[in-house]
């Protein structure tokens, strides 16, 4: 049992990113850039929990209006997809409140920055294969950028340590689950997966979102975070991950955490007025590079 769930699957398409592929990457990288701030604002109003039982459960809603998502998946994959739910969805989407109560969103964005790297790592072993060398490159290339960007924030020590060990194993569990998802994807599409582990999900990050109900009305600004996180920021950029996913593989498509960071910091100076180093600006390059590099063919 176990090594059919911990196992995944080359990507359907295997050549140089095309059109589609593009899309994809640039609406998840962007909207998924953007989560982290809607996560903060969502904070101002509501408890962790209530934050990631709103964010999975319209995201749950989102997708159960797609007539698609609503086909069968055979009883033998569901102990793949309950292992998904909670990897992808559950236990990750749990700890980012809880660590952005310490840390600002912008650096949470920037060490998602480290999923490509572990995904990789995690995706090698599965296939027992190493990435091809200009997938390492854009791995090495990427990840210094990121590097760059993050070290000046992190060093003005507004990071705890918590917060940020806490988004480290939140990023493990999207790295473990995007190579596990890749099979399922491919067999069944994204609507019927994504919709069933968004629905367990939800079910499973209930209990804890019920107990810290607001004592106020909240303003609305955090209720249209969190509609723009659930809807958007869930529903309809999970099912483009899931598509690029299969289509990409997951070594990849995890390549979108590199535009994360990116997107991250831009909204940081253009929302919060946050300066700006020539290093971070240096490190937005290597990451562009470092996704061009990895987005080229496989073999």
């Amino acid at each position: 049992m176990t090594s059919r769930i911990l196992s995944t699957t080359h990507g359907t398409n295997r050549s140089a990113f095309g059109p589609v592929e593009w899309a994809l990457f640039i609406g998840v990288g962007i909207t998924w850039g953007g989560s982290f701030l809607f996560i903060d604002v969502g904070l101002e109003a509501f408890s962790p929990g209530m934050v990631t039982l709103l964010r999975v459960g319209l995201g749950a809603v989102t997708l159960a209006l797609f007539p698609a998502s609503r086909r069968p998946i055979e009883r033998a994959d569901w102990p793949r997809l309950i292992v998904v739910s909670m990897l992808w969805v559950a236990i990750p989407l749990s700890l980012f409140p809880i660590a952005q109560q310490w840390i600002d969103s912008a650096v949470a964005g920037m060490l998602n920055g480290m999923m490509p790297m572990l995904t990789a790592l995690i995706a090698a072993a599965m296939l027992s294969e190493a990435p091809a060398g200009r997938q390492v490159a854009g791995l090495v290339v990427g990840f210094g950028g990121v590097v760059c960007i993050s070290l000046p924030t992190i060093g003005e020590g507004s990071s705890a340590a918590l917060g940020v060990a806490l988004v480290v194993v939140a990023t493990l569990c999207y790295a473990l689950a995007v190579n596990i998802v890749a099979p399922l994807q491919q067999r069944y599409g994204s609507l019927p997966v994504l919709s069933r582990a968004l629905v367990i999900a939800t079910v499973l990050v209930l209990p804890r979102g019920l107990v810290a109900l607001p004592t106020e009305a909240p303003g609305w600004a955090p209720v249209a975070a969190m509609v723009a996180l659930g809807v958007v920021g869930t529903g309809l950029a999970f099912i483009a991950m899931g598509t690029l996913v299969g289509r990409a593989g997951a070594t990849r498509a995890s390549m979108i955490t590199y535009v994360i960071p990116v997107v991250a910091l831009l909204l940081g100076v253009g929302i919060l007025g946050e300066h700006v180093t020539p290093l971070q600006v240096g490190g937005c390059g290597l990451v562009v590079i470092g996704a061009i590099l990895a987005s080229r063919r496989e073999v």
